[in-house]
């Protein structure tokens, strides 16, 4: 008589389908996270599942219309891609931003020295033309 091997496959079949499960959930979330369209055909093609073993499972069909739906009250005309602002590009603008403001910063340190400098030089004349006048 041979064992019973069937707890084995058993166990096989459960680890494929968390595995499946979990690429299908992490396939969902990186097209979420990059605003890209949430299809069953784009999530599929993600996972590397089928469209049909999607529909099947109740939560993540709820989960792509959900998500489907979310994109499609977006804007009317997203930007397309090539338009889109990189990241590069966002980094030299931070870049550029923090140079201006350093050189506002110095501009405004050096006009507030020049000014204390004329407030201080006129108080002095004020004070010399007070002295000059008590001496009369």
């Amino acid at each position: 008589m041979r064992a019973d091997n069937s707890q084995h496959i058993v166990d096989a079949a459960r680890r494929r389908s968390e595995y499946t499960r979990a690429k299908a959930v992490q396939a969902l979330r990186t097209l979420d996270a990059a605003g890209e369209p949430v299809t069953f055909e784009t999530v599929a093609k993600q996972a590397g599942v089928s469209r049909s073993w999607l529909y099947a499972q109740p939560d993540l069909r709820a989960e792509v219309e959900r998500l489907r739906a979310a994109h499609h009250r977006g804007p009317v005309s997203p930007v397309p891609a090539r338009q889109r602002t990189s990241d590069a590009s966002l980094l030299r603008r931070l870049e550029a931003a923090n140079t201006r403001v350093r050189q506002l910063t110095e501009e405004n340190r050096r006009l507030r020295d020049h000014l204390a400098s004329a407030l201080g030089e006129q108080r002095a004349e004020r004070i010399t033309k007070e002295q000059a006048k008590g001496r009369r």
